[in-house]
């Protein structure tokens, strides 16, 4: 497929309405976690008396909860059963759930939301094997980095645009009635699309569904870690999104905190990168030409390093941020020359991100065997999901020791520069 014909593939069947439908599942998703985290910041938290800190924790261990549960049962399914079959199933689960999300808003109660955001969770961690395993089935090889790039970029664009609306709605006057219709209606058309998923032959109609879930995922890790090249391609993906959960769940305070701007600037750092890593996923299949390799995967993780050493440099070099110091909106902050260079690292950061995971994917896909792609892919959720919290983790633990948030990033760099001489070594072709 030509480098040039991108673009094609959305006026196809074949792939159109299976990235309509992931576009708008990952805007709902993050629709419906925003809105959750504002209420419980500015609303929910002083009704039931819990610190804020807490439940937005909670919450977001609870999201990702059913990636660890479900990813055994998930991958059995999608191999068992057709997967545009199993996406309509989901779909349409999500218009339920989403009802009950309405409800829940409606009522103002906490513990019906967080049941609403596990299953939200599960109905991801189910439609995630299915997705990414009948790309195989519906492109030719050589449209895998053109199908993938566009799916990362509709996915973070997804993430940007689904985060900012449910920020901001949620606090409106009938917000909550807004962001309830609104929920429901998306996963509607979600459904309505995945209707027009053509059909897939499934891979193996007699597995059975084993409810071992942890005799079953340690099996599906047995299975991947011999296949050096895909197991080394799902580790790099893992990196991948440890470094984008510490970018951006620093991007508040390092906003305020370290450069004194308000939260429009913070919210600009998650457009700059979101849009970042959807043009180095879409950049992809014209540096290699639709060719599935890891050409560019090594030097991507090298330009991470180098930005976020530079990252790090620009932005120490500011005096601190003395208490009491008035807060710099988004156009003060951008009408100062030396913060250009701060978006230009955060853009090459994300620009390379973009770069490193799209042919990682390919990989997965084209060199695990055809029965084992969705196992590989539930397995990748998993390794994805622990190194996500870890990343949670070591930010907390780093700053209680009093790092800064700039000095976080800084870490980034050599951690990255390694796993760039990783990826050459193992996985490079």
């Amino acid at each position: 497929m030509s480098s040039k014909n991108q673009f094609a593939l959305l006026l196809t069947r074949r792939f159109m309405p299976l990235f309509l439908t992931q576009f708008l599942g990952a805007f709902n998703d993050n629709f419906f976690k925003s809105a959750l985290m504002m209420l419980i910041t500015y609303r929910l938290s002083d009704a039931t008396g819990i610190d804020s800190r807490i439940l937005v924790n909670v919450a977001a261990g609870i999201f990702i909860l059913p990636f660890f549960v479900f990813a055994a049962p998930a991958s059995d399914l999608a191999d068992r059963y057709d997967r545009s079959t199993l996406m309509r199933w989901v779909k349409f689960a999500e218009i339920i759930i989403m009802a009950a999300a309405a409800i829940g808003f409606h009522v103002h109660n906490v513990f019906m939301l967080m049941i609403v955001l596990f299953m939200m969770g599960a109905q991801s961690t189910f439609f995630s094997p299915a997705k990414y395993s009948i790309l195989p089935q519906h492109l030719h090889e050589d449209e895998l980095i053109a199908g993938n790039g566009l799916i990362q970029m509709g996915t973070y664009l997804a993430i940007l645009t689904g985060t900012i609306f449910g920020g901001l709605l949620i606090l409106r006057e009938n917000g909550i009635y807004w962001v309830g219709a609104l929920a429901v209606s998306i996963a509607a058309a979600g459904w309505l699309s995945s209707l027009l998923i053509p059909p897939t032959k499934p891979i193996e109609p007699e597995r059975k569904i084993s409810f071992n879930i942890v005799g079953r995922t340690l099996e599906m890790f047995r299975d991947v870690v011999p296949m050096r090249k895909v197991f080394g391609a799902m580790l790099a993906i893992s990196w991948f999104w440890l470094v984008g959960a510490t970018f951006l769940a620093q991007f508040p305070t390092f906003a305020k905190l370290n450069l004194g701007a308000d939260e429009s600037v913070a919210t600009s750092f998650l457009a700059i990168f979101s849009c970042g890593i959807g043009l180095g996923s879409m950049a992809c299949n014209a540096l290699l030409k639709s060719k599935v390799t890891t050409k560019y995967v090594a030097s991507s993780a090298y330009g991470i390093a180098l930005a976020s050493l530079l990252l790090w440099f620009v932005s120490s070099s500011k005096p601190p941020v003395a208490p009491g110091t008035e807060i710099i909106g988004l156009w003060e902050f951008f009408a100062e020359p030396s913060n250009w260079t701060i978006i230009a690292c955060l853009f090459v950061i994300a620009f390379c991100g973009g770069l490193y995971i799209v042919p990682l994917y390919a990989v997965m896909q084209t060199r695990a065997p055809e029965e084992k792609v969705s196992g590989v892919i539930a397995c990748s959720n998993i390794t994805d999901s622990i190194f996500m919290a870890t990343a949670a983790l070591a930010a907390s633990l780093l700053i209680s020791m009093g790092l800064t948030i700039s000095q976080i990033f800084l870490l980034v760099a050599p951690t990255t520069f390694l796993v760039g001489l990783a990826v050459r070594l193992l996985i490079l072709e």
